[in-house]
């Protein structure tokens, strides 16, 4: 019997624009390379796997669309007698499907129980080729080949340059202040020609073209031996500090005599050289003594893939489905996935979807491609999940995250639970992030009257300076690039430490500032904390190698718990309306501005540090460069709050109510939005839970406060001891390049003691040691053991 459905008018092609999801199940990573295929629903093109959790099934009983196509994909056997093609640039090849596959199709009609529908009859011929040929969603959210980008700069597109005149060759065949014949710059503002900075691989350079740029302020220069006849070449901002774009580069050479058509490249460019660095560096694989480390399989034990740059993503979501309350939250796999009518954009879906990718064991089994390719009879390591949906999603409309460059863990970090305490709640599920939520109190005295004024806020994760102790030389310590180890105690201590802050008092109208202090008020059940090892060196931040000593049994936190008010200190008075405009520190505000800070960044950065310190004005702003309207205009400070309140303005918070939404609730909104009313409107609606005013820490006026509202977030009581958990650790002397890992402290079957666990994308190994590892660990998580 012929398929009914098979001309239904709900049969239509892909637009160009739409996602087809022919690759794994939009609910789980089951895919086309498993043993009963993938069906792809012909209405939407939800993909859904057909095993024994059959959620295409689950997709038709729900909506009701008759028609899929099976794909079922398999490996062709690898051809050994060609050799691998020469890689000459910094990209991944795009290479098709039948490269490497074989692809098997047939159409299924759920309705009339057919499971192999004539695929020439009907509509299906064009629709299924539609399917078959359109771009896959991973690759419509990447791209077909990635390559690294290079853009221009205000310093090449607006570069000036000296009198013409033309260059002689002989002047061009070495350094002017040296003896080296390669790895020449030269200066297109001024025609000066200095070797270049040492480069791996044993490339000479004494650095002077980059001293003729620190002593003339010229920035832009050209690698000699890499331009070409096509007008390609290595160009290089050094004001940027960035590999960059000359769109002009042919006039720019040819103000100096030198014609590009007569150019034949000499030198290997830096994107050649980054290349053979990149083949050759990664994190150490093998023990102390040489043996390869073996892959480890097992529920909590999968590994997720590589999606150009997205180590930053795996090794979070490690760290996160480690612990209990994600696990709680997201991982239910007696339950039907939730109900939604696009699984893939739908982020309690895809939470699941990676909740019970990483956590079932499912998919933690040895690659069966890399087995039957192995030179060797050494296990092989995991295909690895791949979480494009979820990269996708989560990145959706970030101006970051959203692309396929490096990012930092951290951020993403902040970024994820934003999005988890703005997704929909279900009944009975807790929200994971709030084991991360605890209430700080800041404590500010004026130097001059005495008084005090407390303040708690909630937040669910610290940042934490990192104490730069370098051991002294005969140069002296600034040169020097070995540190003195410090202990985490020494970092927290830091951070609790009193600073001054240059504020008006309200009280006694006094200029001499205040001292301001940070402490705990409450603890929370998980602890992240981000250590901040970077330094402004040449005004670029830089990585500092500086060893941070956790040993693996619990820390006693409850000596940075605040007491709060003591009896005998008074409190500042409340002045609402007394205004006081905040006037940044000129000289640390320049120095930010030329590092390529935006203005309002830069001030809230510095009136939040105390308007002296530049470290810790650039630390603030990498700690905050994901909050919301961080680029909005400063708004005017208030006395009353001693600088730590945005001043609302009437105008809007009269706005605000007549919408309904009363003045206490008006002004938190406006200040959580910085000010922008639209946003604001949005925050009171996505926010009902947090409609109650934490407000002053204030002993007795506050405590009433206190027990009418909400309760603050964590812990109070002592011992409030904590333990290592898991730590991310980034390789890489850049903060905007280099590559991240998790190890994880488990459990492992068979074990009565916890073993550490490290998770380097798709490869999934036990380690016996990892206390290196852990003295340069970027990101430390902690958990409160009883």
């Amino acid at each position: 019997m012929a398929c009914l459905h098979v001309n239904s008018d709900d049969l239509k092609q892909p637009s160009a624009s739409q996602a087809v999801y022919r690759e794994d199940c939009t609910q789980c990573f089951d895919s086309i390379d498993d043993d009963s295929g993938l069906n792809v629903c012909l209405t939407c093109f939800n993909g859904g796997c057909t095993g024994d959790r059959d959620h295409a099934l689950l997709h038709f009983q729900r909506f009701g669309h008759p028609l899929a196509l099976n794909i079922k994909r398999s490996r062709k056997p690898v051809r050994r007698d060609e050799p691998p093609q020469k890689i000459s640039k910094l990209a991944i090849v795009a290479e098709t499907e039948d490269d490497h596959y074989d692809t098997h199709t047939r159409v299924v009609c759920y309705k009339c129980c057919q499971d192999n529908v004539d695929v020439s009859s009907g509509k299906l011929p064009a629709v299924v080729d539609g399917v078959l040929n359109a771009i896959t969603y991973s690759r419509k959210e990447e791209v077909k080949a990635w390559e690294q980008e290079f853009v221009p700069c205000e310093h090449t597109l607006c570069l000036g340059q000296e009198e013409a005149r033309e260059i002689r060759s002989k002047d061009l065949n070495g350094c002017s202040l040296c003896d080296l014949k390669e790895n020449l710059w030269l200066c297109l503002e001024c025609g000066n020609l200095g070797c270049g900075r040492s480069q791996f691989g044993g490339v000479g350079g004494n650095s002077h073209a980059l001293t003729h740029s620190e002593l003339t302020s010229h920035a832009v220069a050209v690698k000699l031996g890499s331009i070409t006849a096509d007008g390609t070449a290595d160009v290089f901002c050094y004001k940027c500090n960035e590999e960059r774009v000359d769109p002009n580069l042919a006039d720019h050479l040819a103000h100096w005599g030198i014609n590009l058509a007569g150019r034949e490249k000499t030198e290997k460019s830096l994107t050649e050289m980054q290349i053979e660095q990149n083949m050759k560096w990664q994190f150490t694989m093998t023990s102390e003594d040489g043996q390869e480390l073996t892959p480890i399989f097992g529920p909590g034990l999968t590994g997720l893939r590589n999606l150009g740059n997205s180590c930053y993503l795996s090794s979070v979501i490690q760290c996160l489905f480690d612990l209990p309350q994600f696990q709680n939250r997201y991982y239910h796999p007696t339950q039907e996935p939730p109900f939604s009518q696009h699984p893939a954009e739908d982020l309690e879906s895809q939470l699941r979807k990676l909740a019970d990718g990483i956590l079932s064991g499912r998919y933690s089994r040895p690659d069966p491609d890399a087995n039957a390719t192995a030179d060797s009879s050494e296990t092989p390591n995991q295909k690895g999940l791949v979480p494009s949906m979820f990269k996708h999603l989560v990145g959706r409309g970030h101006e970051e995250f959203s692309t396929m460059r490096q990012q930092d863990a951290f951020e993403f970090l902040l970024h994820l639970f934003k999005l988890v305490n703005h997704s929909r709640s279900l009944e009975g599920l807790d929200n994971p992030v709030e084991s991360f939520t605890f209430a700080v109190e800041q404590r500010l005295q004026c130097l001059n009257c005495s008084k005090v004024r407390y303040r708690v806020d909630e937040q669910d994760n610290l940042s934490i300076p990192v104490p730069v102790r370098r051991f002294s030389t005969e140069s002296g310590p600034e040169t020097n690039d070995q540190f003195q180890p410090v202990t985490f105690n020494d970092c927290l201590d830091a951070s609790t430490a009193d600073e001054v802050v240059e504020l008006s008092c309200p009280s006694c109208s006094s200029k001499s500032g205040f001292s301001k202090r940070s402490s705990f008020k409450t603890l929370p059940r998980n602890l992240v904390v981000n250590a901040r090892r970077f330094e402004l060196i040449n005004w670029v931040p830089t990585k500092l190698d500086i060893p941070v000593e956790i040993g693996d049994e619990p820390l006693d936190l409850g000596g940075y718990i605040s007491s709060g008010q003591k009896e005998d200190e008074e409190l500042l008075p409340d002045v609402e309306n007394t205004e006081s405009v905040f006037a940044p520190n000129e000289e640390v505000l320049c120095q930010l501005l030329t590092m390529g800070f935006p203005q309002p960044r830069c001030v809230k950065a510095l009136q939040a540090t105390g308007n002296s310190d530049l470290e810790a004005a650039m630390n603030w702003i990498f700690a905050h460069m994901d909050d919301a309207g961080i680029d909005d205009p400063p708004a005017t400070e208030s006395a009353g709050e001693c600088g730590e309140e945005l001043q609302q303005d009437s105008a809007k918070v009269s706005q605000l109510g007549e919408m309904g939404i009363n003045e206490q609730h008006a002004k938190k909104a406006l200040a959580a939005t910085s000010g922008d009313i639209n946003r604001a409107i949005d925050w009171v609606f996505s926010h009902p839970e947090e409609m109650t005013e934490v407000g002053s820490a204030n002993h007795e006026s506050d405590a009433h406060q206190h027990n009418s509202h909400r309760p603050l977030k964590g812990f109070s009581t002592t011992p409030a001891r904590y333990q290592l958990r898991s730590i991310i650790c980034h390789k890489g002397s850049s903060v905007h390049a280099g590559h991240y890992v998790a190890f994880v402290r488990k459990t492992l079957p068979g074990q009565d003691q916890p073993t550490w666990v490290m998770f380097n994308d798709e490869k999934v190994v036990a380690v016996e040691d990892i206390q290196e590892m852990k003295k340069f660990a970027y990101l430390y998580f902690l958990v409160r053991v009883e």
